[in-house]
């Protein structure tokens, strides 16, 4: 039977300290100091290096003690439980503890071992404004103690297994991010350049847009929308917003955390079709056509395609990445982070009008297309999801002996993929 001790007879613990923020000579030194965002940011499990290092004085002036190599890093605030184990000695905030091992403490079994009960750890936290993990809780957290040996097999194993499934969750994350790339290309050659790659070429006369095929005309958007300003009396309507990532969506549909409104009376109608723009942020992409009808923030714009549009292309326009390089040219403001599209800057824009029918063509072949670039992505995402929760069952199964790391020839098989 393992032993079962409480976590101070295995640990030495001790909690962090920040120096003065004002005091400059406290900051930029060669102290290594941890904090929540610098755990978080570790890859693996080894911290070694700090977004920002004190200098002996601050080191002196608040208190916080300095933990050696192999120490455990642990965060006891929200989120409570992540970890990382110092590669050098270092101190920490007030949000990290520092578990120092004892004799016959392998830091990595431990690791695994908090791993495997991040959860429970979590509901040791306390507190009304926000939780954290006391340090009682924390001493007396029953950990079981095996043998050296065996703590170092068991280390091993998990070192090498949970490294291929590393592997294959980074080559999956990997795919995600070709298949979003090729979605983007996908949808940026058939808006600008069309489906026909022998269609002859001419210059579209805008450096963003380079060549264009030559029956493509290129014309001024005030001769192709019209501005919709109609108010909502009620308020009543779908409350939709708009966002660089996802163009116009239903809000009940996102995780919106900002400030509400205590009424939208006045707010402005958006049809279904209708482009959206968010003044405020139009440089950074944030506007889309609508699929349904409801209303939108006061400070957006709201524009209705005339008849040589096809709402589905101006969406796809719109949102490739060259168009707010555009957009930007005719926004006003004094900083960059602050440039507004107002009416009349949008109305000086130039875009590229394909005949209609070929405008609903590109619509249909985008649809087809990242459909099916859809379902690979769902595909790794799901594998994604598969493969970590081996990995949890894998840790799990380990540190509390399920499995025989000294002796077992063991392999990972999870199926599904893309």
């Amino acid at each position: 039977m393992t032993l079962q001790l409480q976590l101070r007879h295995v640990f030495s613990t001790t909690s962090g300290a920040t120096p003065d923020s004002g005091n400059s000579e406290f900051w930029d030194g060669d102290i290594l100091w941890a904090t929540p965002e610098d755990v978080s940011a570790v890859t693996g499990y080894w911290l070694e290096d700090t977004r920002r290092r004190i200098t002996d004085a601050g080191y002196v002036s608040c208190g916080t003690r300095l933990a050696p190599a192999k120490s455990i890093v642990l965060t006891k605030r929200a989120p409570i439980g992540q970890l990382a184990i110092l590669a050098t000695e270092a101190c920490s905030n007030q949000g990290c503890f520092l578990l120092t091992p004892r004799n016959e403490a392998d830091a990595r079994f431990f690791y695994y071992w908090l791993c495997a009960n991040s959860g429970w750890l979590q509901i040791l936290g306390r507190g009304s404004t926000f939780m954290e993990l006391s340090t009682d809780d924390l001493k007396s957290l029953k950990v079981p103690l095996p043998p050296m040996v065996q703590q170092e097999a068991i280390a091993d194993f998990l070192d090498r297994e949970t490294a291929r499934l590393d592997a294959l969750v980074a080559a999956k994350e990997r795919l995600l991010l070709l298949l979003a790339e090729k979605g983007r290309a996908l949808i940026t050659r058939a808006v600008t350049r069309g489906l026909n790659p022998s269609a002859s070429l001419r210059d579209s006369g805008l450096p963003w847009l380079g060549q264009i095929p030559a029956h493509w005309s290129v014309e001024r958007t005030k001769w192709l929308f019209r501005e919709r300003d109609e108010r909502s009396v009620s308020g009543d309507e779908e409350m939709l917003t708009v966002s660089h990532l996802t163009g116009v969506t239903p809000r009940s549909e996102k995780d919106v955390n900002m400030f509400e409104a205590e009424t939208t009376e006045g707010y402005k109608l958006c049809h279904a079709g209708d482009l959206v723009i968010n003044t405020l942020w139009a440089w950074m992409g944030a506007m889309g056509v609508s699929r349904t009808d409801g209303i939108v923030s006061p400070a957006y714009n709201v524009y209705v395609p005339g008849e040589r549009l096809d709402p589905g292309y101006v969406d796809a326009l719109v949102r490739i990445p060259v168009f707010p390089q555009e957009v930007t040219r005719f926004s006003k403001g004094v900083w960059s982070s602050r440039l507004r599209l107002y009416p009349e800057g949008f109305f000086e824009i130039w875009m590229p009008v394909p005949p209609l029918d070929e405008q609903r063509a590109m619509v249909a072949h985008i649809a087809a297309e990242t459909a099916k670039l859809d379902a690979l992505r769902a595909a790794a995402e799901r594998t994604i999801v598969l493969l970590k929760e081996r990995r949890a069952a894998l840790i799990a199964a380990a540190v509390t002996g399920q499995i025989d790391a000294q002796g077992a020839g063991y392999h990972t098989n999870v199926g599904g993929g893309a």
